[in-house]
Formats: structure tokens, C-alpha cells, sequence
């Protein structure tokens, strides 16, 4: 038993074995948290726990859906995922009929079609497991989460089909998001020319909530099977409700052993579960830590450290911490994917969060963070099964530092945006297969650079414009430093060669300023930390990365895929510069692969000037 704030005075309890850290260990659902924190946010995390434990403490009015622990307004109707992990529980026999409907008829690709909550908790579920039922006899099905508008990325995955064997899992909780919508258009138009009209409404399902669009659509449509949501559940919560557990029931997935996991940090999390003197509860204590450490030192750039056995978690948590909580000019500014680094790299805006498996060893590089003055919580996973634990664990901390942040944590006001104006630009053009910009400002072979807002008026004050590549985007490095962060947004197809291009460019960028730097493919983040670079503090700097794409007719509309990501890119851009954000975004014509060359080589010219 953990001893309490009085008790411990200025030291912490010693740690477990396979612990490397100093720690107040709180475990429930196989999972632990194990905290690190500088004596002043420790002090402040163990003066907030009272007011949070106990029958009439905080934590008792969050589950009774008191708004006021937030922003006062809609929050009480966005609380369904509380009791999500029992309320699935009661589904599971339908679920595991699911499961072996997709295996007895052979389907070798389960092909999701989402976008933000509906596609990255999924995601998650599908790369973390790889071992099926004990009773599971030959191939299961594998996962591949389209969300995306990118027609490369969408052919790609297309040629991998084999159109008898394939479901398609269209998700979508509002039933009009426009990623889906276009992607359905495009594989129902292909499965009926491979299986025929009669056939191809077996091979689609349905995630949506009651009353929806879709939900009417894919009965008209004949759709195999319609599973419903809870309204009361927002997207990026959701993975413990239909929208995470049909994609992973259909891939054969031990969702029994996840939701059990889940039901066991509910129950921890509970008030009855919470005594007033003793710190028990691992996510109350992250949510406080995390909250207070924006509040207090301003340590708001969460820093998650996956290892290679959970690192398809990073994503889906950058989502929720950052559409959660990036508004209002504050919040939790997410960064999974960065290598891990010495303390000399990180500026004192940094709070770690690393996330491991028992059987992994932890990272010796923890230490060094941590005794250079870091926050460091070490998230411990018992096995892949205790992922639901962690799911449930993680959300019920988001709530809990939104409401240290004083913010709505289940609203996302900023992406909306982004959306108004992705649809002006596409009716102002038409058919014309591409959003129009500004003339460059730059030109250097295949990259062309185009500015607009804080950069323009940036440009037009240094006087003589940048002539070539390293020149324009120095013009940008120039305006990012201290306690800023940088953000890669690239418009391209999301390959591995691609992924790990962004990881070389954000690399440099980190050990070269000293600064934050997320490594984003578009159009993806702009249901996730799209939120907080425009609704978060104005400490983002921005390049976004655009390129020519194959031709991709959307059958019943007046316009290709290519253009409507462009009018997603050019949205997005229009936005943030709308908010006085410091965005440059470079083209690239020609050979993509090329120009990315160029545009690396450019960069590095460009940080060892500056």
C-alpha cells in the first residue's frame, strides 16, 4: 500500500525490481504507473489529491457528470465512455460471431474506412496483436486502416485486394465525415465491378451511431451487418465501444481478455476505489501530474516514448491528448515518434511518458532524463492484453487534466475549421483538380515555397526574399526556438520510406534547435493534433509538405481524390495562418522521391545556418 503525502515527506517509496526509477507504483488492469516528478510537481500533484479522492471529491462529480470540472457546458452528455468496458462485455457473443463469420468465409483483408477516433484506436489494436484464438486454425485477417485522402496511398492499398476475401469496415460515428464517405465511394464502385451487384453488399459492415446517415444508407445498400454506437461515447474515446472492437473483432482479436483489462481500471478509477490519504490511482495522478505541469512550469510538451512492442500506441494517444485539450490557447501538446535522446536535446519544456511491455527492459536513458529534472512517468504493461486497461486508464487521465486545464476535454471546436474551409475551396474550384495558392515566393528545381500570414509579414520585414531552398526555409527556422515546437505536415503517401524521411527531417530539427517536433502525415492529424496547432498555444511552427499524386476518379462526384486532399492541405494551411500561426509550405513537382531528397538536403543546409 502506498504510503500517503505525509508519510512519504521528500523521499519516494523504492521501487519495484524491474523498475529503473524512483516511483509510487499504482497498478489495476496489468497495467502500472510508475512516477518520477520533480519535488515541486510531486508537492503539487500530492496537495490536489484530496481534493479529487473520496465520496464528495472531484473524482465522485466527474462520474456523476458534473460539467463544472470542465468548462460548465455540454460535457455531462460526453461521458458514455466511463462504463464502456462493461457495457461491451455484454456484447461479446455478438462480437465473437463476428470473429467467426470472418474466418469461416475465408476473409484474408479486413479494410477499415475511417478517419481520427474511428481509425487510430483500431490501428493500435491491429499492429499490436499478432497471436490469434488458441482455437483459430489457419490464416487470420490482416488490418489496413485507410484514413486518408492521399490516391496513392488508396491505389496502394487497392492492389493489395483480393476483392473475394475482403471486408470492408465503413466507420464513421456522424455517418458524414468526408474521408469515408469519398473512400466508400471508390472501393464500393471496385467490389461491385469484382463481385457484383448481388454479392457486394456481403462484404461491407457498418460502425455508426443510432440515427446516422450511414446507419440508413447501409441498410438501403444491404450491407452485411450495421453495429451502433453510443452517441454519448466522442471519437477519440471510443476505442473500447463498436468503433474498436468490431475492426478488431473481425481480425480475430482476443477482445475478451482486452475489455476485462478495461472493466479492472474502471473499477480503480471509481471514488469508491480512491480513499482521500493514500495516491492508489495511477491515471488520477498522470491526469494531475500532466495538468499541473502546464499550469505550474509550463512543462506542456508531453513527450511519448513507446517501446518497439507498443509503439503503434503513439498515435492513438497523441490524438486524444491533443484534440482533448488543445484549445483555448492551452493544453497537452503531444510528441510520440521522436528517438530518444540525451538530456541536452530536451528544452525544460519536456514531460515524459514511456510505455513498455514487463517482459521489456526499460530504457537507460530514463534515468538521465530524470535526474536532469524531467517528469517521467513509466507506463507498464503486464502483457498486449492489458492494452484495454491502458486505453481506459489514459482516457480517464485526459478528463482529469482538462479539468486542471479548465477546458472542455471532449469537444474539438478547431477541426471544424479546417473542414468549412476544405469544402469552400472545393466548391470555388470545381473540377479543377487542385486547390489554388499564392504564387511561390521561392522556386529551386522541384520545390517550390509558398507563404502567407506570420511568414509573409516575416518575409516582406527581412526585405530580400529567400533565393533558394536552404534560404526559405532558414527564413522559417529563423522564427522557431525556445519554448516552441516544430511540426512536419506532409501531404504524401504514408509509406515506411516515407515515415522514416519525416523521422530523419524532425530529427534534425530537435537536435539542432533544441525544440519539440511532431512528424505528421496530412490529411490523418487533422482529426487528432490538427486541434491543438490551431486551437493550442501559438508556439507552432509549421512546414507542410504538398506534392503532385496520381489521377483517382471518385465515381458520383465531380472531382478526383487528389483534389480533395489538396483542398484539405490548402484548408488547413488557410486556418492556421488565419490564427497567426508561422507556416511555410513547400511543393513538390516531379519525382516525389526526388524532391524529398532535395527538400532533406535543403534543411540540413538550412539548421547549420542558423
Amino acid at each position: 500500500m502506498t504510503p500517503s503525502p505525509s508519510e512519504q515527506g521528500d523521499t519516494m517509496p523504492n521501487p519495484p525490481a524491474d523498475s529503473i526509477l524512483p516511483t509510487m507504483p499504482a497498478t489495476a488492469g496489468g497495467v502500472s504507473f510508475s512516477f518520477h516528478l520533480p519535488p515541486a510537481l510531486q508537492q503539487a500533484v500530492s496537495g490536489a489529491w484530496p481534493l479529487w479522492a473520496g465520496p464528495k471529491g472531484r473524482m465522485a462529480r466527474l462520474w456523476a457528470g458534473d460539467a463544472t470540472l470542465w468548462s460548465g457546458h455540454d460535457e455531462k452528455q460526453w461521458l458514455g465512455w466511463l462504463e464502456a468496458p462493461e457495457a461491451e462485455q455484454a456484447k461479446l457473443q455478438a462480437y465473437d460471431a463476428l470473429r467467426d463469420k470472418t474466418h469461416h468465409e475465408g476473409i484474408t483483408d479486413v479494410v477499415l474506412l475511417g478517419m481520427g477516433g474511428s481509425s487510430l484506436g483500431p490501428e493500435v489494436l491491429g499492429q499490436l496483436f499478432e497471436v490469434r484464438p488458441a482455437d483459430a486454425t489457419g490464416p487470420w485477417p490482416r488490418l489496413h486502416v485507410l484514413d486518408t485522402t492521399d490516391p496513392a496511398t488508396v491505389a496502394r492499398v487497392g492492389k493489395q485486394l483480393d476483392y473475394p476475401h475482403t471486408l470492408f469496415v465503413y466507420s464513421s460515428k456522424s455517418g458524414g465525415t468526408l474521408e469515408p464517405s469519398v473512400l466508400f465511394d471508390c472501393f464500393w464502385d471496385e467490389a461491385g465491378k469484382a463481385l457484383g451487384a448481388q454479392k457486394r453488399p456481403q462484404h461491407f459492415i457498418a460502425v455508426t451511431d443510432p440515427g446516422s446517415g450511414l446507419e440508413k444508407r447501409a441498410h438501403e445498400l444491404g450491407f452485411s451487418a450495421v453495429y451502433l454506437g453510443n452517441p454519448g461515447i466522442g471519437g477519440r474515446y471510443s476505442v473500447l465501444s463498436p468503433f474498436g472492437m468490431v475492426p478488431a473483432s473481425a481480425c480475430g482479436l482476443n477482445i475478451r481478455a482486452i475489455l476485462e483489462s478495461a472493466a479492472a481500471m474502471e473499477r480503480a478509477c471509481r471514488p469508491a476505489s480512491l480513499p482521500e490519504g493514500e495516491m492508489v490511482a495511477g491515471p488520477l495522478m498522470l491526469g494531475l501530474a500532466m495538468g499541473l505541469a502546464v499550469t505550474g512550469p509550463g512543462r506542456d510538451k508531453i513527450t511519448i516514448q513507446a517501446s518497439p512492442a507498443l509503439q503503434a500506441v503513439g498515435p492513438w494517444l497523441e490524438q486524444l491528448f491533443a484534440e482533448s485539450t488543445g484549445k483555448d490557447g492551452t493544453g497537452l501538446l503531444p510528441f510520440e515518434g521522436e528517438e530518444p535522446g540525451t538530456p541536452d536535446v530536451y528544452s525544460d519544456d519536456r514531460f515524459f511518458i514511456t510505455l513498455r511491455l514487463k517482459s521489456e527492459k526499460p530504457d537507460q536513458r530514463l534515468v538521465a532524463l530524470a535526474k536532469a529534472g524531467h517528469p517521467v512517468v513509466d507506463v507498464v504493461l503486464e502483457d498486449l492484453s492489458a492494452i484495454g486497461g491502458a486505453f481506459y486508464g489514459f482516457e480517464m487521465a485526459t478528463a482529469v487534466a482538462g479539468s486542471v486545464l479548465g477546458i472542455n476535454a471532449f469537444d474539438q471546436p478547431d477541426v471544424e475549421f479546417s473542414k468549412v474551409e476544405t469544402r469552400k475551396i472545393m466548391a470555388a474550384h470545381g473540377t479543377s483538380g487542385g486547390a489554388e495558392s499564392e504564387a511561390p515566393f521561392c522556386v529551386d528545381g522541384p520545390l517550390s515555397f509558398h507563404a502567407q500570414g506570420a511568414l509573409k509579414a516575416h518575409l516582406a520585414k527581412r526585405g530580400q526574399q529567400p533565393q533558394n531552398a536552404a534560404a526559405a526555409l532558414g527564413a522559417l527556422l529563423e522564427l522557431c526556438g525556445g519554448r516552441d515546437y516544430f511540426g512536419l505536415l506532409s501531404y504524401i503517401d504514408r509509406t515506411d520510406t516515407h515515415a522514416a524521411w519525416n523521422q530523419h527531417v524532425r530529427q534534425g530539427v530537435r537536435d539542432a534547435l533544441k525544440v519539440a517536433t511532431a512528424a505528421e502525415f496530412g490529411p490523418r492529424y487533422l482529426h487528432s493534433t490538427g486541434q491543438a496547432y490551431k486551437g493550442g498555444p501559438n508556439t507552432g511552427v509549421f512546414l507542410q509538405v504538398t506534392a503532385d499524386g496520381p489521377s483517382m476518379p471518385i465515381p458520383g462526384r465531380p472531382y478526383e481524390l487528389g483534389m480533395v486532399e489538396n483542398a484539405q492541405a490548402q484548408g488547413d494551411l488557410d486556418v492556421l495562418n488565419a490564427r497567426g500561426r508561422r507556416a511555410l509550405r513547400v511543393h513538390v513537382t516531379g519525382s516525389l522521391e526526388k524532391g524529398l531528397a532535395a527538400l532533406a538536403q535543403a534543411m540540413q543546409a538550412a539548421l547549420k545556418g542558423n
